[in-house]
């Protein structure tokens, strides 16, 4: 390990460093996913100091760019996604850079390891059609047909399933089409449309769902605010239910996005619906589904175009 030029009295034990970190980062108002992120990597990582190191680090200058090093080899030897191992890095990077700026370790850059873009699966043409096809509501109970609800609510708008299970009464507005945003990833309140189709099922919705202003949109069978977990049990079971194996919330979102591409929407309104602070994701996304731009490209493409209505003059006239 490279040495640097550090007194014993300005070293800073590893683990104190990282509890001032954390400090940090909640005085940043982070939100608690992040900083649950950032204390279980650290942890992912500390086990392998402790393994392959054993008693050789304790200060926050013992690591260097040959211990992170080690730390990706390790990771990629493990039966585990390069997404996951970035993910691992980033968090490792984050504290690591923390500690450069107040000169408790010497500065290097830590690299990710490359990651290919997987096409992400989506809901096909023919499942999404199952999955709106309205129940019955003289013989459906509550929890399938609120569930319809939401599913019409992710293909319609992208939204995470955190920031679904979060919306209250009082944050749509029906008469202007478009509901405010509170509990997004990125901690900004945005406010994004709606289309009409969605607002006519929700006014049926809401005058079955009934509650005040203040109630959750989305609720259990009792009007209380749906657990973490439960939109994925409500959605798996009705997907399952009409025959439909994916059961992921955020195949919604993936399937938005393509079917948004695929239409033709605007890159730049996609990115703001779907509240990247980016364009490197709404990228990736037309990369990912490239092959579906295929479709109807003759009949959008510009050359068909101007030579279907003569607008071109021939080299050999």
């Amino acid at each position: 390990m490279t040495e640097i030029s550090m007194s014993k009295t300005d070293r800073k034990n590893l683990d104190d460093l990282f509890e001032r970190f954390i400090k940090h980062s909640k005085s940043k108002n982070l939100s608690e996913a992040t900083i649950h992120y950032y204390q279980a990597n650290f942890r992912r990582f500390r086990e392998f100091l402790d393994d392959h190191y054993k008693e050789n680090i304790k200060f926050a200058d013992d690591i260097d760019r040959e211990v992170i090093e080690s730390f990706r080899l390790y990771l990629l030897e493990k039966d585990i996604s390069n997404y996951s191992i970035n993910a691992y890095l980033r968090a490792v990077r984050v504290f690591l850079n923390y500690a450069m700026e107040l000169g408790f370790t010497e500065e290097f850059k830590i690299e990710l390891v490359k990651a290919e873009n997987k096409i992400k699966s989506t809901y096909t043409d023919e499942e999404i059609e199952k999955l709106l096809e309205k129940p019955d509501l003289n013989n459906c109970n509550f929890a399938e047909y609120r569930t319809w609800v939401m599913v019409n609510w992710f293909l319609s708008t992208g939204n995470r399933a955190r920031s679904v299970r979060n919306i209250k009464i009082k944050d749509l507005n029906l008469n202007d089409g478009h509901v405010k945003l509170r509990k997004v990833k990125n901690r900004s309140e945005r406010i994004i449309p709606l289309p009409q189709s969605l607002v006519e099922i929700l006014i049926e919705y809401l005058q079955i769902r009934d509650g005040n202003e203040d109630d959750y949109l989305f609720c259990t069978i009792y009007g209380d605010k749906l657990a973490k977990f439960s939109i994925n049990t409500a959605i798996r079971k009705y997907n399952k239910d009409r025959g439909i194996d994916k059961t992921s919330t955020h195949l919604f979102r993936h399937s938005f996005a393509k079917l948004w591409i695929k239409n033709g929407g605007d890159v730049f309104r996609l990115q703001k619906i779907l509240g990247h602070k980016s364009m490197e994701m709404v990228r990736n996304y037309v990369n990912m589904y490239g092959e579906d731009l295929k479709d109807d490209f003759e009949e959008y493409n510009p050359l068909n175009n101007f030579k279907n209505n003569k607008a071109y003059i021939s080299m050999d006239e």
